[in-house]
């Protein structure tokens, strides 16, 4: 398949810009990608998911988390085996796919200079929302800061985000979609003098001697701070059933990045395990892209994101099945069909209800662990040290932006500089904008038909003040929490659609009788493109959590002025549903239906614990059950940790069986620390030979 058909050549939100082509090869034979882009990515694009064989039983790899942070896509790039998902692609490569292990080759040490040492006074690792906000603090002071990513750009997940932020407009950019609040924080450091921006930059190891190992574009550099603070973020967390790590079956996160960094049209229909804020957004975002999404499933009796994110997925008609669960990913070479269940009270899969859907993705969305390694290792060596984002607390990116700032201004403070003010309502801030969704309220649309007037579907107290920011008359406020109450809407409406343009979670409408008392216009936000809409066409229009409300007609839409990529449609609607229109259904439910008859599922302990060296639950129950507690004895039985990730991957899943093998964190004996937190070939910390 040729590569141009698998990019997105048409989003409503992104643009290509700039892209260079660049030929390279693929297991001998030529091929082109977009020079600086993963090299995973180039070849996703081509429709390449099978990466290699592994050597213990020939099962088929590809990609899990595209951040490095896993192993499952290593291919040999010009000889040396490689996690490609941060490789950057570059004219003339020779790729090749890694059958079984790879050969010992003569090849030439990376041309690099000899380790360079540097002090500063504060380095920051992570170039996300939190480590940002902390740089731009830091450098307002003028203290000298290094913040070091491993990435080509700052910004960390916001890069990703191609939806509107919540929060507080005036504190963090609410109403403000993620792609540009990244360009608006790495526009604040530019403008700084002190702050140094090391990108393409991999942090090996926190050192004895308070130093830290940075392999940096030009070289191996040994870095000394006055004060480390670790804005590393987190790490997707992994989920043990059979056939997870099938090519097809990855991390939310993975999929944003193929599909809003990279513009790779990485699937077809897809499946989503997770009702976090995360699962819910992806969905979103596959939609965005024209991908099917057959459905949602959670654990738990709700889904545990935001109301607002799930009910705009489901009014566009994906089906979210709560008191689910995973069983199986099914396929040999590839993701080819997924089987969920329901569960009972403890989670255990009811026998009988048992669902499957033939799909070429499972999106596994459960949850986030802290890259805070750094952070232990620093403190175990007495440096001063720091955190802040989810490398501290996992939440939303808008929280981060308000610890990384919090942590920045402790810093200069306790680095001495003077008339260090923080002032008493950050921590509050930061701690509202940590909180999950509140309180549900009933959902009560207004019985009016005359006038014009929004209608706000939005029941769920959630930090968020954007359409009471953005009204000209002041109409909408909270009568409790400025920030978390529910917004309500009082006064006469001028009908200027801003609240409509502005809202995250989609949740506001404009009714407007004013022309018509028997067909008013309801104006909703879209964002999925305007080439799926068609003037005088008849669409089903759905309400605040999916229902089909009825029909109604395309009368028209229009950009929203000051909001880019919002499009505001005019529906045309009977009166008796214009106040309970929130949607349009895009999916036609006969094209997403489960198979007629439920797949065979695999027993539980064939899932995989550990990628890197293909240990099965089963064998690690085993050896638990037998009376191991030493995970580094484990280890050395199963090598269960001793692949090229580190035990990133395997070591919580590990803990969990212990868990549910009803052993306690005391009793077991963690797996000793590398020394490296990242591979890295050994003529990086020499440097070039001169002769």
């Amino acid at each position: 398949m040729s590569s141009q058909e698998e990019r997105i050549t048409r989003h409503p939100v992104l643009e290509e810009h700039g892209i260079r082509k660049v030929e390279f090869t693929f297991n001998g034979k030529p091929a082109v990608g977009v020079e600086g882009e993963a090299a995973s990515s180039a070849l996703f694009a081509m429709g390449i998911h099978v990466f290699g064989h592994h050597h213990t039983d020939s099962s088929a790899q590809g990609m899990f988390c595209a951040n490095g942070q896993c192993s499952q896509c290593t291919l040999l790039i010009d000889g040396i085996p490689r996690k490609s998902c941060i490789v950057p692609l570059e004219a003339g490569m020779q790729i090749e796919s890694l059958e079984g292990l790879p050969e010992l080759r003569d090849l030439p040490g990376p041309d690099v200079r000899p380790p360079l040492r540097t002090d500063t006074g504060v380095l920051i690792l992570g170039g996300g929302p939190s480590g940002m906000a902390a740089a731009i603090e830091l450098g307002k002071k003028g203290i000298d800061t290094i913040i070091v990513d491993d990435k080509d750009r700052l910004g960390g997940k916001l890069v990703l985000q191609t939806h509107k932020f919540f929060g507080s407009v005036a504190d963090c950019h609410a109403g403000t979609r993620g792609i540009h609040i990244a360009l608006l924080l790495a526009d604040e450091i530019e403008k700084l003098e002190s702050v140094d921006v090391w990108l393409d930059s991999i942090v090996l190891g926190v050192f004895s001697d308070g130093t830290v190992g940075i392999r940096c574009v030009d070289g191996y550099r040994i870095v000394k701070p006055e004060y480390l603070l670790i804005a590393t973020g987190a790490r997707e967390k992994s989920l043990p059933f059979p056939g997870s790590t099938l090519p097809g079956a990855y991390g939310a996160g993975a999929f944003q990045t193929l599909v809003n960094r990279d513009l790779v049209r990485c699937a077809e229909r897809i499946f989503i395990v997770g009702g976090g804020n995360v699962g819910l957004i992806a969905a979103y975002h596959a939609l965005q892209a024209g991908m099917t999404v057959v459905g949602l499933a959670e654990a738990l009796p709700v889904c545990g994101g935001y109301k607002v994110h799930a009910d705009k997925i489901k009014r566009l008609g994906v089906p979210v099945f709560t008191r689910h669960t995973v069983l199986a990913a099914h396929g040999s070479e590839k993701v080819e069909a997924v089987t969920i269940a329901e569960v009972d009270d403890s989670f255990t899969p009811l026998p009988g209800t048992e669902k499957s859907w033939k799909v070429d993705t499972v999106l596994v969305a459960v949850g986030l662990n802290p890259v805070d390694e750094f952070h232990r290792k620093a403190s175990q060596f007495g440096m001063k040290t720091m955190m802040a984002g989810d490398a501290e607390e996992i939440a939303e990116a808008s929280a981060a932006m308000f610890s990384g700032k919090i942590q920045g201004l402790q810093i200069a403070r306790e680095l001495g500089v003077e008339d260090i003010s923080i002032p008493s309502d950050l921590h509050e801030k930061a701690e509202v904008l940590k909180s999950p969704g509140g309180e549900l309220f009933p959902y009560d649309p207004p019985d009016i038909r005359e006038g014009v007037f929004p209608v706000l579907h939005c029941m769920q107290e959630i930090p968020c003040n954007p359409c009471m920011t953005c009204c000209p008359k002041d109409l909408i406020d909270t009568s409790g929490h400025p920030i978390m109450g529910l917004p309500e809407f009082h006064g006469s409406c001028v009908g200027c659609e801003k609240c409509v343009a502005v809202c995250p979670g989609l949740a506001v409408t404009l009714v407007d009788f004013r022309e018509s008392s028997e067909r008013p216009l309801v104006t909703i936000p879209f964002e999925l493109g305007e080439w799926l809409l068609e003037k005088g066409s008849e669409v089903t229009v759905t309400g605040w959590e999916g229902s089909v409300l009825g029909k109604a007609v395309i009368a028209g839409w229009k950009k929203a002025a000051g909001f880019p990529h919002t499009t505001l449609l005019k529906l045309e609607t009977p009166a008796d549903i214009a106040c309970r229109t929130a949607g349009i259904l895009i999916q036609d439910p006969e094209e997403i239906a489960p198979l007629e008859e439920p797949l065979e599922v695999p027993l539980p302990d064939d899932a995989i614990i550990c990628r890197c060296e293909r240990v099965s639950a089963g064998e690690i129950r085993r050896h638990i059950r037998s009376g191991i507690r030493d995970m580094n004895h484990l280890k050395a039985i199963t090598r269960a940790g001793f692949g090229a990730c580190g035990g990133k991957t395997c070591a919580a899943l590990i803990e969990r069986i212990c868990s549910e093998e009803g052993i306690g964190g005391r009793e077991i004996t963690d797996f000793t620390d590398r020394p490296l937190f990242a591979e890295t070939e050994l003529g990086w910390f020499s440097g070039a030979d001169d002769e």
